[in-house]
């Protein structure tokens, strides 16, 4: 079998699989078996696959139809442009949650931002890639997990941010030195009652996930932490999920009445990311 086959045979079961994707999973997944780059795979097209060869490849198709996710079969994920080393003991990077990097990036355009704190780092995803676009921050990255924060320091370390990313442990702000300039956070906001309805859920970390029984609990603790941990007229951005936006902004309004709150829409016309300046 060639390499040109070995792909559309992928291609076909993944398909008959319901896998989304499967072009780009069938392809990720031999690359990954061959260890080879992309480049080489479409010059080696036609040329024959060894049996050892074949017996790395197919059985990462079998995990990937028992629904396991992609990026934890390869050990990798990109997020803004990016190369994540990512394992089970941390939430696999989205894409939409790019859009919380760009809306930071916006204010951090706008005003000083010399000081950052994301919360629920996991894989560290977010800090390094705010780090590498203001090498001026200061970038605190924490998490309650200690399983997590061994994979940020893997890729603090892979992207050379080591000295400007510190990596903290701890609930929530709890562990933040001082006030920084700007909050941003991407907390579980999956409803409890919907987590057996993901079929990646038994594969990725809970905690990361189960945002209680309308989604909202680990947002409503961050925004209760939030005064003595963000400077006067300072930022506060965080992730949300579909039909989130209504019950978030009313509970903002009634906990910070002064404030001016943005729900900024994804691609997909979702209410994605909630933005709010403190005031003093």
């Amino acid at each position: 079998m060639t390499i040109k086959q070995a792909l559309s045979r992928a291609r076909e079961i993944l398909i008959a699989n319901n896998i989304e994707d499967p072009a780009l999973e069938s392809e990720l997944l031999l690359r990954h078996a061959l260890k080879i780059s992309q480049v080489q795979l479409y010059l080696e097209l036609e040329r024959e696959l060894d049996s050892k060869e074949e017996q790395a490849f197919w059985p990462l198709i079998k995990r990937r139809l028992n629904h396991e996710p992609v990026a934890y079969i390869i050990g990798h994920r990109e997020f803004y442009g990016l190369d994540f080393y990512v394992d089970p003991d941390v939430l696999i990077p989205r894409p939409e949650s790019e859009l919380l990097v760009e809306k930071t990036l916006e204010l951090a355009q706008k005003q000083a931002v010399s000081t950052i704190a994301e919360v629920g780092t996991g894989c560290g995803a977010i800090a390094i890639s705010l780090a590498l676009s203001l090498p001026q921050a200061k970038i605190y990255a924490i998490d309650i997990s200690a399983a997590a924060l061994k994979v940020a320091l893997i890729n603090c370390q892979k992207h050379g941010v080591i000295n400007r990313v510190c990596l903290l442990a701890g609930d929530m702000l709890e562990p933040l030195p001082k006030p920084v300039d700007l909050i941003v956070a991407n907390l579980p906001y999956v409803r409890e009652s919907e987590l057996h309805g993901i079929k990646q859920a038994s594969f990725e970390p809970l905690l990361a996930l189960n945002g209680g029984s309308d989604g909202l609990e680990k947002i409503r603790q961050l925004c209760f932490q939030i005064n003595d941990k963000l400077r006067p007229e300072g930022y506060l951005l965080f992730e949300i999920g579909k039909g989130q936006g209504r019950a978030v902004t009313t509970f903002l309004r009634n906990l910070f009445p002064s404030t001016e709150i943005e729900v900024t829409l994804d691609l997909s016309g979702i209410d994605r990311v909630v933005s709010l300046s403190i005031p003093l």
